[in-house]
């Protein structure tokens, strides 16, 4: 059985240099960053090359080149492995925007699974705004990294960013307003 207080001693011994305890990690949490690769991948095109283990494996490979030892607790460690799966997912769709002028994968700025057609944006699109929103409101734009491409609740959203839950429904609807006009600025669909 998975223990909060397991997973902090993990991260713990990670933090303190010991380089096993990520490999000890990762299957007390591989479901979570299984629902949270096919939240990642539900937006994607049809056929994307890329499948869910793939994403994890991709993602969990890069943190541990990054190593771990700015992981405080598992909301954080889930933050991580969502903006790295982000990250590998804008890194192929470069790739392949590169090989094929057409190329790009699409993902959506609702909170629903399903996606409709209606706010679907190519994920290169999406990351170019999300920098630019960086660069206006840094805390805004993690909202939107935690809250849409990590899947947390306003609670866990609010305990990553130590903040208060009525900050992150403000600036979450702030937030996607504002992509919402940047991207139809940049011609984005």
């Amino acid at each position: 059985m998975v223990t909060p207080e397991s997973l902090d001693a993990l991260l713990l011994a990670s933090r303190a240099g010991d380089p096993a305890a990520l490999q000890r990690m990762l299957p007390m949490v591989y479901e979570e960053l299984r629902r949270l690769a096919s939240r990642h991948m539900r937006g994607e095109r049809h056929g994307h090359t890329l499948q869910t283990t793939a994403l994890i494996n991709e993602a969990y490979l890069r943190l541990a080149d990054n190593g771990s030892c700015a992981v405080r607790d598992r909301i954080h460690f889930i933050a991580l492995s969502s903006r790295l799966m982000r990250q590998v997912l804008v890194d192929h769709a470069r790739r392949r925007l590169a090989a094929k002028r057409d190329g790009g994968a699409r993902v959506t700025l609702t909170d629903q699974s399903a996606t409709t057609g209606e706010d679907e944006v190519d994920v290169l699109a999406i990351d170019g705004a999300l920098a630019r929103l960086a660069e206006r409101d840094a805390q805004q734009a993690r909202v939107v990294e935690l809250r849409f491409f990590g899947g947390l609740s306003v609670l866990d959203t609010a305990q990553a960013l130590e903040i208060s839950p009525a900050t992150v429904k403000r600036e979450w609807t702030t937030a996607r307003a504002w992509l919402r006009r940047e991207l139809r600025a940049q011609g984005a669909p």
